[in-house]
């Protein structure tokens, strides 16, 4: 795991200005950012580790805590919320056993809801792995779902 943290480091020639784009580099490769990574990242950088920390938790993006494999947003933005996100974000959590902002034990899916996802017009809309879908019945969530490995 710090073999791909260092790595990432170098590739940003370990400059100060770029951590925002390591962190985010780091986050695709570990799904998350563990505090090793963040002490090892606040000391090649030469940056103290509470600022690493005010980043990370300044922005909602980053995740201190393990993320799922599959990522499933649902949309809860005005557009979309008028025309039922509450139901669709009910069935996808049902369905996965969880509720928004948490993973699954098996730490194969992260639930989250996002303001708008640009597409109103298809709304109540989720997305799953970059996939988006147009209001998806129960049937529909459990079949898209057994499909990820």
């Amino acid at each position: 795991m710090l073999g791909t943290v260092d790595r990432i480091i170098d590739s940003y020639g370990a400059r100060q200005e770029a951590l925002v784009q390591i962190l985010l580099d780091i986050q695709h490769e570990l799904r998350w950012l563990p505090r090793p990574v963040l002490e090892r990242v606040a000391a090649r950088l030469e940056l103290p580790l509470n600022l690493i920390y005010n980043v990370t938790t300044f922005y909602k993006h980053f995740s201190l805590v393990p993320q799922g494999r599959h990522s499933i947003s649902v949309c809860v933005g005005t557009a979309c919320h008028v025309r039922g996100a509450s139901r669709l974000l009910g069935r996808v959590s049902e369905a996965l056993g969880i509720k928004p902002d948490e993973t699954t034990a098996d730490e194969k899916f992260t639930l989250k809801t996002v303001s708008c996802l640009g597409c109103c017009a298809l709304g109540p809309v989720m997305v799953l792995d970059g996939e988006y879908m147009s209001n998806p019945n129960s049937t529909d969530i459990a079949e898209l779902i057994e499909k990820c490995e």
